[in-house]
Protein backbone atom coordinates (compact mmCIF):
# COMPACT_ATOMS: atom_id res chain seq x y z
CA UNK A 1 0.00 0.00 0.00
CA UNK A 2 2.76 2.20 0.74
CA UNK A 3 4.68 1.69 -2.06
CA UNK A 4 1.29 2.90 -3.93
CA UNK A 5 1.34 5.96 -2.04
CA UNK A 6 5.27 6.79 -2.84
CA UNK A 7 4.21 6.10 -7.00
CA UNK A 8 1.13 8.59 -6.77
CA UNK A 9 2.95 11.28 -5.06
CA UNK A 10 6.20 11.16 -7.38
CA UNK A 11 3.17 11.10 -10.69
CA UNK A 12 2.05 14.68 -8.65
CA UNK A 13 5.27 15.52 -8.30
CA UNK A 14 6.76 14.97 -11.95
CA UNK A 15 3.10 16.19 -13.71
CA UNK A 16 3.59 18.57 -16.12
CA UNK A 17 3.82 22.22 -15.06
CA UNK A 18 0.77 23.25 -17.98
CA UNK A 19 -1.07 20.74 -16.36
CA UNK A 20 -0.79 21.97 -13.04
CA UNK A 21 -1.58 25.55 -14.45
CA UNK A 22 -4.42 23.86 -16.51
CA UNK A 23 -5.95 22.59 -12.88
CA UNK A 24 -5.47 26.47 -11.40
CA UNK A 25 -7.08 27.94 -13.73
CA UNK A 26 -10.14 25.97 -13.93
CA UNK A 27 -10.13 26.54 -10.06
CA UNK A 28 -9.68 29.69 -10.52
CA UNK A 29 -11.74 30.11 -13.54
CA UNK A 30 -14.77 28.28 -10.85
CA UNK A 31 -13.86 30.77 -8.18
CA UNK A 32 -14.79 33.86 -10.23
CA UNK A 33 -17.99 32.71 -11.59
CA UNK A 34 -20.71 34.98 -11.80
CA UNK A 35 -24.03 33.12 -10.86
CA UNK A 36 -27.72 34.10 -12.80
CA UNK A 37 -30.79 33.31 -11.55
CA UNK A 38 -33.62 34.49 -14.05
CA UNK A 39 -36.62 35.89 -11.72
CA UNK A 40 -38.79 37.05 -14.34
CA UNK A 41 -38.59 37.18 -17.98
CA UNK A 42 -41.21 39.33 -20.12
CA UNK A 43 -42.60 37.65 -23.45
CA UNK A 44 -40.69 38.85 -26.09
CA UNK A 45 -37.77 40.05 -24.55
CA UNK A 46 -36.60 42.92 -26.52
CA UNK A 47 -34.18 44.22 -27.00
CA UNK A 48 -31.10 42.16 -25.39
CA UNK A 49 -28.58 43.90 -23.72
CA UNK A 50 -24.87 44.14 -25.15
CA UNK A 51 -21.75 45.60 -24.42
CA UNK A 52 -21.90 49.90 -24.68
CA UNK A 53 -25.25 49.65 -24.58
CA UNK A 54 -27.01 52.16 -22.22
CA UNK A 55 -29.19 50.53 -19.37
CA UNK A 56 -31.76 51.70 -16.77
CA UNK A 57 -32.36 49.48 -13.72
CA UNK A 58 -33.17 49.41 -10.02
CA UNK A 59 -30.86 47.19 -8.14
CA UNK A 60 -30.45 46.02 -4.47
CA UNK A 61 -27.35 44.60 -3.08
CA UNK A 62 -26.93 41.89 -0.33
CA UNK A 63 -23.81 39.94 1.27
CA UNK A 64 -24.01 36.43 0.55
CA UNK A 65 -22.77 35.41 3.73
CA UNK A 66 -25.94 36.79 6.14
CA UNK A 67 -28.54 38.45 3.81
CA UNK A 68 -28.43 41.71 5.12
CA UNK A 69 -28.47 44.45 2.53
CA UNK A 70 -25.92 46.98 1.73
CA UNK A 71 -27.41 48.86 -0.74
CA UNK A 72 -30.80 49.74 -2.41
CA UNK A 73 -31.20 52.34 -5.72
CA UNK A 74 -34.56 52.89 -4.67
CA UNK A 75 -33.46 54.29 -1.32
CA UNK A 76 -29.88 55.87 -2.78
CA UNK A 77 -30.43 59.62 -3.92
CA UNK A 78 -33.44 60.66 -5.31
CA UNK A 79 -34.89 56.86 -5.97
CA UNK A 80 -34.68 56.74 -9.35
CA UNK A 81 -33.48 53.88 -10.94
CA UNK A 82 -29.83 53.67 -12.07
CA UNK A 83 -28.27 55.28 -15.90
CA UNK A 84 -25.07 53.52 -17.05
CA UNK A 85 -23.23 52.00 -20.07
CA UNK A 86 -23.22 48.48 -19.53
CA UNK A 87 -19.37 46.51 -19.80
CA UNK A 88 -16.81 49.48 -19.68
CA UNK A 89 -16.47 49.66 -16.04
CA UNK A 90 -19.17 52.04 -14.72
CA UNK A 91 -20.41 48.91 -12.28
CA UNK A 92 -18.43 46.02 -10.39
CA UNK A 93 -17.17 43.28 -12.97
CA UNK A 94 -19.44 41.46 -11.74
CA UNK A 95 -22.90 43.57 -12.72
CA UNK A 96 -21.39 43.73 -16.27
CA UNK A 97 -21.41 40.34 -16.72
CA UNK A 98 -24.62 39.49 -15.21
CA UNK A 99 -26.76 41.88 -16.85
CA UNK A 100 -25.35 41.02 -20.42
CA UNK A 101 -28.47 39.45 -22.57
CA UNK A 102 -31.03 41.56 -20.48
CA UNK A 103 -34.58 43.01 -21.43
CA UNK A 104 -36.79 45.46 -20.07
CA UNK A 105 -39.14 44.16 -17.58
CA UNK A 106 -36.21 41.29 -16.93
CA UNK A 107 -35.63 40.82 -13.23
CA UNK A 108 -32.49 38.72 -12.37
CA UNK A 109 -30.62 37.51 -9.09
CA UNK A 110 -26.99 37.67 -10.09
CA UNK A 111 -24.27 36.39 -7.61
CA UNK A 112 -20.88 37.61 -7.68
CA UNK A 113 -17.71 36.49 -6.02
CA UNK A 114 -15.39 39.22 -3.95
CA UNK A 115 -12.81 39.13 -7.08
CA UNK A 116 -15.62 40.73 -9.46
CA UNK A 117 -17.02 42.78 -6.69
CA UNK A 118 -15.59 44.91 -3.98
CA UNK A 119 -12.22 42.62 -3.72
CA UNK A 120 -9.75 42.16 -1.04
CA UNK A 121 -10.37 45.69 0.19
CA UNK A 122 -13.89 45.32 0.11
CA UNK A 123 -15.80 48.65 0.17
CA UNK A 124 -17.93 49.99 3.12
CA UNK A 125 -20.39 48.48 4.45
CA UNK A 126 -18.97 45.85 2.42
CA UNK A 127 -15.91 43.72 4.03
CA UNK A 128 -13.29 42.24 2.42
CA UNK A 129 -13.57 39.05 0.20
CA UNK A 130 -17.01 39.21 0.08
CA UNK A 131 -19.84 37.83 -2.09
CA UNK A 132 -22.53 39.84 -2.80
CA UNK A 133 -26.19 39.09 -4.43
CA UNK A 134 -28.09 41.52 -6.44
CA UNK A 135 -31.62 41.69 -7.52
CA UNK A 136 -31.78 43.30 -10.49
CA UNK A 137 -35.01 44.57 -12.39
CA UNK A 138 -33.93 46.35 -16.29
CA UNK A 139 -36.16 49.29 -16.93
CA UNK A 140 -34.93 50.26 -20.12
CA UNK A 141 -31.87 49.36 -23.01
CA UNK A 142 -31.22 51.18 -25.54
CA UNK A 143 -27.77 51.55 -27.86
CA UNK A 144 -25.39 53.47 -25.59
CA UNK A 145 -23.87 56.37 -26.90
CA UNK A 146 -20.41 54.68 -26.71
CA UNK A 147 -19.32 53.12 -30.34
CA UNK A 148 -17.57 55.25 -32.56
CA UNK A 149 -20.62 55.32 -35.21
CA UNK A 150 -22.54 56.68 -32.32
CA UNK A 151 -20.19 59.31 -31.66
CA UNK A 152 -19.56 60.61 -35.46
CA UNK A 153 -23.83 60.40 -35.51
CA UNK A 154 -24.00 62.43 -32.69
CA UNK A 155 -21.16 65.22 -33.77
CA UNK A 156 -23.24 67.21 -36.01
CA UNK A 157 -20.17 69.84 -36.38
CA UNK A 158 -17.81 67.63 -36.83
CA UNK A 159 -15.42 69.41 -34.48
CA UNK A 160 -14.30 66.01 -32.34
CA UNK A 161 -16.24 66.72 -29.46
CA UNK A 162 -19.70 66.32 -28.17
CA UNK A 163 -22.09 69.08 -26.78
CA UNK A 164 -24.91 68.48 -23.91
CA UNK A 165 -27.52 69.77 -27.35
CA UNK A 166 -25.87 66.95 -29.72
CA UNK A 167 -26.07 63.99 -27.24
CA UNK A 168 -29.28 65.34 -26.56
CA UNK A 169 -31.04 65.22 -30.08
CA UNK A 170 -29.23 62.09 -30.39
CA UNK A 171 -31.07 60.19 -27.43
CA UNK A 172 -34.16 61.45 -28.49
CA UNK A 173 -34.18 60.29 -32.26
CA UNK A 174 -32.86 56.53 -30.76
CA UNK A 175 -35.88 56.13 -28.21
CA UNK A 176 -38.22 57.50 -30.97
CA UNK A 177 -37.16 55.19 -33.47
CA UNK A 178 -37.78 52.80 -31.06
CA UNK A 179 -41.38 54.11 -30.33
CA UNK A 180 -40.35 55.02 -27.08
CA UNK A 181 -40.37 58.86 -26.86
CA UNK A 182 -40.44 60.87 -24.11
CA UNK A 183 -41.04 64.16 -22.34
CA UNK A 184 -37.74 66.61 -21.87
CA UNK A 185 -37.09 65.63 -18.59
CA UNK A 186 -36.06 62.09 -19.25
CA UNK A 187 -33.61 63.42 -21.69
CA UNK A 188 -31.78 65.77 -19.69
CA UNK A 189 -31.60 63.40 -17.18
CA UNK A 190 -30.18 60.75 -19.02
CA UNK A 191 -27.56 63.32 -20.60
CA UNK A 192 -26.51 65.37 -17.02
CA UNK A 193 -25.47 61.61 -16.08
CA UNK A 194 -23.70 60.96 -19.66
CA UNK A 195 -21.69 64.44 -18.68
CA UNK A 196 -20.96 64.06 -15.20
CA UNK A 197 -19.67 60.08 -15.98
CA UNK A 198 -17.72 61.00 -19.01
CA UNK A 199 -16.46 64.76 -19.22
CA UNK A 200 -13.52 64.47 -17.19
CA UNK A 201 -12.24 68.11 -17.48
CA UNK A 202 -15.79 69.14 -16.55
CA UNK A 203 -15.63 71.88 -19.84
CA UNK A 204 -19.00 70.77 -20.74
CA UNK A 205 -17.78 69.03 -23.59
CA UNK A 206 -16.97 65.54 -24.54
CA UNK A 207 -14.39 64.83 -26.49
CA UNK A 208 -13.83 62.01 -28.66
CA UNK A 209 -10.82 60.61 -26.29
CA UNK A 210 -12.81 61.02 -22.84
CA UNK A 211 -15.97 59.45 -24.73
CA UNK A 212 -14.09 56.54 -25.85
CA UNK A 213 -12.37 55.64 -22.87
CA UNK A 214 -11.02 52.35 -23.36
CA UNK A 215 -9.12 53.49 -26.73
CA UNK A 216 -11.41 51.08 -29.00
CA UNK A 217 -13.37 51.29 -32.40
CA UNK A 218 -16.40 49.57 -30.67
CA UNK A 219 -17.25 49.63 -26.86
Amino acid sequence: MMWRLVICTLCLFVSSQLSLWTVCEAADELEGEVKIEVLFKPEPCTPKSKRGDLMNVHYDGFLAKDGSQFYCSRSDRTGHPQWFVLGVGQVIKGLDIGMIDMCPGEKRKITVPSALAFGEKGKDPVPPNATVVFEVEAYSVSRGPRSMEAFTQMDLDRDRSLTKDEVKKYLKLEYEKDGKPHDDPFYEKIMADIFRKNDQDKDGLISAKEYNIYEHDEL
